[in-house]
């Protein structure tokens, strides 16, 4: 009788112990997740219900003040803003420009990161670990700084005309065009992304590199059959990271991209400032939103096929 009564006694200690760690542990995680529901959640949905024409309460201010205000006809609102965005001539270019240097940039960006890790990883030696820390310089270097160089390099009077021009070769000039948004944005894109690829490359173990060389596998089928499955992950993240970081991105358009068309950071400025028409973007602002979530879906898969291979889940 004792002995059970001793059974039953421990467990109802490791009960209250277990709730005891678990109210601890909620109101630890319970901070963060307030400030995100205060500065990140509720600014959004304040956002997106003035989208839809809801301008009382916290929008009654900036409805007075802007132009071209669509209020709500019905009590769900209405998609007036939205159907005048996309109607704008200037909305559809735009998004197709931002769409063309997402897809460009975050291709030539993991391009060039797999490239680097894979030498690191299977060549190694000095010349990579220079290479490997010359490709990380741009890290350090803030974006605004990075943007103007790269449009002093190419403008009219920049390097690449002032070398050319020495040999009797007049180099175009790119700035305030596509490919010097693509050139930036890759240039700035780049540190974030060799960093995750070349850690996910070296966590692949030697043993399986050197398993497949024994039975004659070609680099090509090593890079495709261990390498890359085994760091999809860490590849996956650097691609949707640097997909998202150029979709939105505003200082290097701003810098190196032409008035018209434009990439939608630059025309969500436009349009909330110069042209005082902020429903029209914030509605923009959605669009990108709904964009950059599509890639975040990527993310997601990816984690949950990781962790269905581990067995975590």
């Amino acid at each position: 009788m004792a002995t059970v009564n001793l059974v039953a006694t421990k467990e109802g200690f490791a009960a209250v112990t277990a709730a005891k760690r678990s109210t601890l542990g909620f109101f630890m995680a319970l901070p963060p997740v307030l400030v995100l529901i205060l500065f990140v959640g509720a600014p959004i949905f304040i956002a997106f219900i003035f989208s839809i024409g809801y301008t009382g309460g916290p929008n009654r201010i900036v409805s007075i003040i802007g132009q071209d205000i669509y209020k709500k006809d019905s009590w769900w609102g209405t998609a007036d803003a939205y159907l005048a965005v996309f109607r704008d001539p200037r909305f559809l270019p735009d998004f197709i420009l931002t769409i063309v240097v997402t897809f460009v940039s975050t291709f030539v960006v993991l391009l060039m990161a797999m490239g680097m890790g894979l030498y690191q990883r299977i060549r190694g030696g000095k010349i990579a670990s220079i290479l490997s820390m010359l490709s990380l310089v741009p890290l350090f270097v803030p974006v605004v700084i990075a943007a103007f160089a790269v449009a002093q390099f190419f403008n009219g009077v920049g390097f690449m005309r002032t070398f050319m021009s020495q040999f009797g070769i007049d180099f175009p000039i790119i700035t305030a065009t596509r490919n010097a948004i693509i050139i930036g944005t890759i240039w700035t894109s780049l540190p974030f992304a060799i960093l995750m690829i070349t850690s996910g490359l070296q966590s692949v173990p030697n043993a399986l590199i050197e398993t497949a060389q024994d039975a004659g596998a070609s680099f090509m089928r090593i890079v495709r059959t261990i390498l890359i499955p085994l760091a999809f992950v860490p590849i996956v993240i650097a691609g949707t990271f640097t997909a998202i970081g150029i979709m939105g991105s505003f200082t290097v358009p701003v810098f190196l991209g032409p008035n018209q068309p434009t990439m939608l950071g630059v025309e969500i400025s436009n349009f909330f400032t110069a042209y005082n028409r902020p429903q029209q973007s914030i509605v923009m602002a959605f669009v990108i939103f709904a964009a950059a979530s599509g890639i975040a879906v990527l993310y997601i898969w990816a984690n949950i096929r990781s962790a269905k291979q581990s067995g975590r889940i």
